[in-house]
């Protein structure tokens, strides 16, 4: 469903044109840190707030819970998503992925500027693994449109190269010279999906940063790639307290449109 707040009264002033954008993705990992331990969103709401992103890409992040709900009395109200947008970003979208008896779970995008449109595309393939694209229609002033697609592939290496395929797709289908943020969890620690999609976008870290797991980051598997925009600066977030935040080190980056 497509999840905004009704009065934007926090977004970015709209007469000022806005040529440079702090980009944050991060697998929440529903809110706990690594093995389920601790039960953290209320740290990692003012952890991310820190960051001053103005688009934040979130992936596994609870729509509901009614479980963890009654045995959690940290628990928010209302979605995670909502929770850990809090005032600061005014606007976001949610992609449901997962559905199951206690709740679900899915992609999210936090912004600081209108969503004008949003599609959440279904790229599940056969099996238990839910994923989803996440493409949200930007209206960032002084440009016709910014496109933002917040990304989970699968843990397969055949399902990711299908998953790749459509997100290529869905690159082809938007228009040629609008800027567009790709970033999420790819799970491509072969680097694989990265060879092909390298043909088609500009990866922040120029060679994908290391950000699992977050405590002693390892494998390649979170990914900010650009088209019509280029990167300024990136940093893998794995120091405390972002180390006990997730199982995932979060990805931020300067980007120049």
């Amino acid at each position: 469903m497509n999840t905004m707040l009704p009065a934007p009264t926090g977004l970015i002033e709209p007469l000022t044109a806005v040529h440079r954008l702090t980009v944050l993705t991060l697998n929440v990992h529903k809110g706990f840190t690594l093995f389920n331990r601790r039960f953290i969103l209320p740290e990692l709401r003012e952890a991310v707030r820190s960051t001053g992103a103005d688009l934040v890409f979130l992936q596994e992040v609870h729509g509901s819970h009614q479980w963890h709900a009654k045995h959690h009395p940290a628990w928010p109200q209302q979605p995670q998503y909502e929770f850990l947008a809090d005032s600061m970003w005014p606007q976001f979208a949610y992609g449901r992925n997962a559905v199951y008896p206690h709740g679900d779970h899915g992609n999210a995008l936090l912004s600081k500027f209108p969503i004008g449109a949003w599609n959440n595309l279904d790229v599940s393939i056969h099996g238990n693994e839910q994923r989803g694209l996440l493409h949200c229609q930007l209206a960032v002033p002084g440009h016709e449109q910014v496109h933002a697609i917040c990304v989970h592939l699968g843990l397969r290496e055949d399902h990711r190269q299908r998953q790749v395929g459509l997100l290529l797709a869905l690159l082809d289908s938007l228009p040629a010279g609008e800027p567009v943020i790709v970033a999420g969890d790819f799970n491509d620690w072969r680097l694989k999906a990265n060879a092909r999609l390298s043909d088609h976008l500009i990866e922040a870290f120029d060679k994908p940063a290391r950000s699992f797991p977050a405590r002693l980051p390892l494998l390649r598997l979170d990914r900010i790639y650009l088209r019509n925009a280029r990167p300024i600066g990136a940093q893998v977030l794995s120091r405390y307290p972002w180390s006990h935040l997730s199982d995932h080190a979060p990805l931020v980056a300067q980007v120049s449109l």
